[in-house]
């Protein structure tokens, strides 16, 4: 059930003949559980780390040993550690918390901080994959691997350039964006060729999945009919992609361009493409035939078994489902109030849904509550700023999913940085705003045309999720 969404061009119409979003009468109480029975009260390092409260103690116990799992590394076959060996041949981490630290979001490389991790590049080449997906490159794959265990080369590493944007708010206030390019550098099997595409993406945070996985399909494809029906520009589209589990196709809802059906397809995804490790859901190594070294590199398992077994993999599926959400904070606050009124009045609230509900699920916190994640799950064309021109599944080369709001304003807290958008090219959620194109134009105007009390209490908002 759709609890209140907001999908608008000139006037605010609500789903389901529901209250609109920012009409709400839902008390601070309400406003604050931004995960329902999932939140928690944490504003600390570990905010986005915590369990959801209420389950039982089997579930705890589960938790406990996902977290294990999710952060202990994994290292080169054969090892007297046989329990966590098989990495790579080639991979971009040694484990999941490499790149969702504290199980946020990661950044891309600085000047400061070269090392950062949490961005790759995903790889395509003209046309699809048996599934309609996208088409991997005959020598470097669906993504590049820029490390790899002694004795095989990695495929090559990240070259990112940046050029400076400059202009002004309506007011005359100057700001600059930064934005990036892509290119491999050194790549180790021959030219990359000239019809290479590129799409960057940071790791995205973790926690919440479990409940925006509890959200129906149904409830999903009612937000995008109504945003179709409305006369404005906002018009949102599911992703119909490839589920490797169910071989069948599914909605997509997970990744940057909703690219992927499930939390588990996103986990076993993640072990293969940036681990090298293989599971019951990708059983084959992801070297491409040219890459000898890395085909005649020994795995972490024997013949016929995967690298992680069915029950590890479990435990990291449902610790990363079993997340909880941070409440949201200064609810009532007048700053924070204030720019939750002009959230509503710029329509940030048509993609960025506030109020929905899940379904029933297995692990009871989860199941039919109303949750406050600030998103639709759906694609939308963000123009040409943002662009990467790579299909992916049904998404085109300029649409991305909206992306949950939830928990984005304690990332400095967690994470240490405040990079955002689906790159980490801005430093800043007014920068993130102000790369907002295509469908979100009007609302990246009206922002531009705040002056700056008004933009202040915007952002106080979105620190306040």
């Amino acid at each position: 059930m759709i609890v209140a969404a907001s999908c608008t061009g000139g006037g605010h119409e609500a789903a389901r003949g529901e209250t609109p979003a920012g009409t709400s009468d839902a008390t601070p109480a309400e406003l604050e559980a931004s995960g329902g029975a999932a939140t928690v009260h944490n504003t600390g390092a570990n905010a986005f780390a915590q369990s959801a409260p209420g389950m039982t103690r089997e579930q705890r116990r589960a938790f406990v040993v996902g977290n294990n799992f999710f952060n202990d590394n994994w290292v080169t076959a054969p090892a007297s550690t046989t329990a966590r060996d098989g990495l790579g041949p080639v991979f971009n981490a040694q484990s999941c918390s490499s790149c969702h630290f504290k199980d946020g979001r990661g950044s891309p490389p600085t000047e400061q901080d070269p090392a950062a991790n949490g961005l790759l590049l995903r790889l395509s080449v003209p046309g699809t994959d048996p599934h309609g997906g996208p088409n991997p490159h005959p020598a470097y794959g669906d993504q590049l691997q820029d490390s790899a265990i002694n004795g095989v080369p990695a495929e090559g590493s990240i070259r990112i350039t940046e050029r400076e944007i400059t202009g002004t708010f309506d007011d005359g206030t100057p700001y600059t964006l930064i934005e990036p390019s892509y290119e491999i550098a050194d790549p180790a099997f021959g030219p990359v060729g000239d019809d290479l595409m590129v799409s960057p993406r940071v790791a995205p945070p973790v926690f919440g999945t479990g409940l925006l996985e509890a959200i129906t399909d149904e409830d999903i494809e009612a937000i995008a009919a109504t945003q179709a029906a409305d006369d404005g520009p906002i018009s949102g589209r599911t992703n119909r992609v490839w589920s490797p589990v169910e071989q069948r196709t599914a909605l997509g809802r997970f990744g940057w361009k909703a690219n992927v059906a499930t939390v588990e397809e996103q986990s076993a995804g993640a072990f293969l493409g940036d681990i090298g490790i293989t599971s019951r859901v990708h059983a084959t190594q992801n070297c491409t035939p040219v890459q000898l070294a890395c085909l005649a590199a020994p795995p972490g398992a024997a013949p016929g078994e995967t690298e992680i077994t069915d029950s590890k993999l479990d435990r990291v599926v449902f610790y990363t489902r079993a997340l909880a959400v941070p409440a949201r904070r200064d609810v009532g606050e007048t700053l924070a109030d204030e720019g939750a009124d002009l959230f509503e009045e710029l329509s940030c609230s048509s993609c960025h849904v506030p109020e929905l509900r899940t379904g029933t699920t297995d692990i009871e916190p989860l199941s039919d509550q109303t949750i406050r994640p600030y998103t639709d799950l759906l694609l939308h064309d963000m123009g040409e700023g943002l662009a990467d021109g790579r299909s992916d599944f049904e998404a085109s080369g300029s649409e991305w999913r909206t992306p949950p709001l939830w928990g984005i304003g304690l990332t400095k807290q967690v994470n240490r940085h405040t990079r955002f958008l689906h790159d980490g090219r801005a430093r800043n959620l007014t920068e993130a705003v102000l790369w907002h194109g295509g469908e979100a134009e009007e609302s990246q105007r009206g922002f531009l045309a705040l002056d700056e009390s008004d933009r202040d209490a915007l952002i106080t908002f979105l620190n306040s999720l």
